[in-house]
This record gives structure tokens, C-alpha cells and sequence, in this order.
């Protein structure tokens, strides 16, 4: 009896979804895009470097861009360039001219930006204040460094603010090497290494000169909905229209400027930031300084 119900649901299927439930059940990935005709769609990709929101930005696909959701495919590093158009949505880690771990190379980025401006697929950057995602990245190589494959957020691992701000203090000196791109921070020293925090803001400001559209995640925190229905628009997607049910970001903006008041060696750091560098980080709308200051930008 179950077989005959069976039949009769599948005699209700076009061939093409029989193959999706097929190669779903197989755990495929990324084979629709052979098959499939995408119309009008464009292959999307949704970039950030490491700490900037990305994984949110995907969460917020998921639940929200309607049937064209399920093309979604969060790859981290490995992120594919189609040559055709597809209905694919690829989210990763890349950069443009530093070679780094777990980022696609620039190689592959620079197709990607090639694509873009070719009008056959889309770019979608997701950044935030570079000093925020320079604490969390610290802590996420921290961690990574010492074997964990599931690094939790800065959030989860210190209750409050003060012990963020005691365990930098204690350990001030791993922290610059960290910033500094060390080559030697992780143990053994991988290639290629981690970015440094001047070629993290170099990139975040090559991409926002690149990207089909920039966001910015502190945004999301004032109008998730308002930040969503862009990239809608720009992936041409039909989505769930009540936007006003978005959740922000669970990560707070401008954290390290609480940081900034209660570690000097950390502010001192941001002091002997270079020009070219401080210059960069004005140019992405965002300030060293105050919490006022990041309000008027």
C-alpha cells in the first residue's frame, strides 16, 4: 500500500522535481545547475571575510527569499564560479589580493568580480566595524588553534564585557601578533596565513568598490527589514514580503569601543594605527573613536 501511495505522488511530479527529491536524497550539493534553466536569475554571491556577519546574512536567505531559497549553499572557502547564469546562491569567505586561510583565493574572487560586472551574476558584501570582527576573529583563532571545530561566539564564552577585557589584557601580546598577521600564530604556522588587521580593512575596502551591493551588518541592527529587501531586489527574488518580522544580528555593534575604555595597551593599538589604515576605516563609514561618532556615519 505504501509503494502505491508512493507512485501516486510521484505521478504528481514533474521530472525535474523528481530528480531534486532524488539528488536531495543523496546528499548533492550542487548538481541542480546542469539542469536546471535559470530564466532570468543570476548565480549570487554572498561574500565576508571572516567575522562580518556572514553566517547571519545566510540565516536570514534561508528563512526569508521564498522558493529560490533552496539554491542556497554556504560553502565557506570553497566558493565555485559558474561561467553560465544559474539560480545558485553561493556564501563564503574570499579575498581579492591577500592570499588567507579559509578565503578563496583572489584568483577565484576576481572571476567572481568579472561575473559581476558582466552582469551574469551578483555580489553581495556583507561587512561590519573591522576592530569588532578583529576581537572575534582573535577569539575564533583562538580556538580554532586549540583544535575546536565549532568556535563559539565572543558572547558565548564570556558572560560580560570585563572578562573579554581581562583575558585581552592578560594575553595583550598574542593578540598584536594576531593582528600584526603573524605567520607563525598558529601552531606550526599554516599557509597561507591569517590576515593581518591593515590588509582586512585594505580588503573590506576593495570589496565595497566592487560588490553589486555592500552592506553593512550594524545596519541590519537598526532595520533588519529595510537591509533585507535589498538584497532581495538585487536577486530579483520573491520573498517573504513581511519584512518587519527580521530579527537583527545577535552581535552588538561597536563592542570594542567598551573594550577601548578598559584596556590601554588596547586603545593605544588603535592609536598607532597607520594614516593609510585609519583612512581606510573612515572610507567604510566608520569611526575609531566614540559611539556618537559611529552614529553620524
Amino acid at each position: 500500500m505504501q509503494i502505491v501511495q508512493i507512485c501516486r505522488r510521484l505521478a504528481r511530479k514533474s521530472p525535474r522535481e523528481i530528480l531534486w527529491k532524488g539528488f536531495s536524497a543523496l546528499g548533492e550539493t550542487d548538481w541542480y545547475w546542469k539542469i536546471h534553466s535559470a530564466k532570468t536569475d543570476r548565480t549570487a554571491y554572498v561574500i565576508g571575510l571572516y567575522g562580518s556577519g556572514r553566517d547571519y546574512i545566510g540565516e536570514l536567505i534561508q528563512r526569508n527569499l521564498g522558493p529560490r531559497s533552496k539554491y542556497f549553499r554556504s560553502v565557506s572557502g570553497d566558493l565555485r564560479m559558474r561561467r553560465v547564469q544559474t539560480s545558485m546562491i553561493y556564501s563564503g569567505h574570499a579575498t581579492i589580493k591577500y592570499p588567507s586561510i579559509g578565503q578563496a583565493s583572489p584568483e577565484v574572487t576576481n572571476a567572481l568580480i568579472q561575473a559581476a560586472r558582466s552582469r551574469t551574476a551578483d555580489l553581495i558584501f556583507i561587512y561590519r566595524h573591522p576592530v569588532d570582527s578583529l576581537l572575534t576573529n582573535w577569539i575564533w583563532g583562538l580556538q580554532m588553534d586549540g583544535g575546536s571545530t565549532n568556535p563559539a561566539y565572543v558572547s558565548q564564552i564570556y558572560k560580560n564585557i570585563d572578562d573579554l577585557c581581562a583575558y585581552l589584557q592578560q594575553n595583550f601580546s598574542n593578540f598584536r601578533a594576531f593582528a600584526e598577521g603573524d605567520p607563525l600564530w598558529f601552531k606550526g604556522g599554516r599557509a597561507p596565513r591569517f590576515l593581518s588587521f591593515q590588509e582586512f580593512v585594505e580588503e573590506t575596502e576593495l570589496f565595497r568598490q566592487v560588490a553589486t551591493l555592500a552592506l553593512r551588518l550594524e545596519d541590519f541592527t537598526v532595520d533588519p527589514g529595510k537591509e533585507f529587501a535589498k538584497i532581495v531586489e538585487v536577486i530579483s527574488a520573491n520573498g517573504d514580503s513581511s519584512y518587519s518580522r527580521i530579527d537583527p544580528p545577535k552581535a552588538k555593534p561597536y563592542k570594542f569601543l567598551a573594550v577601548r575604555k578598559k584596556v590601554p595597551e588596547f586603545s593605544d593599538f588603535l592609536d598607532g594605527l597607520s594614516a593609510e589604515t585609519k583612512k581606510s576605516i573612515e572610507s567604510c563609514g566608520y569611526a575609531l573613536g566614540t559611539a556618537e561618532d559611529q552614529v553620524l556615519r
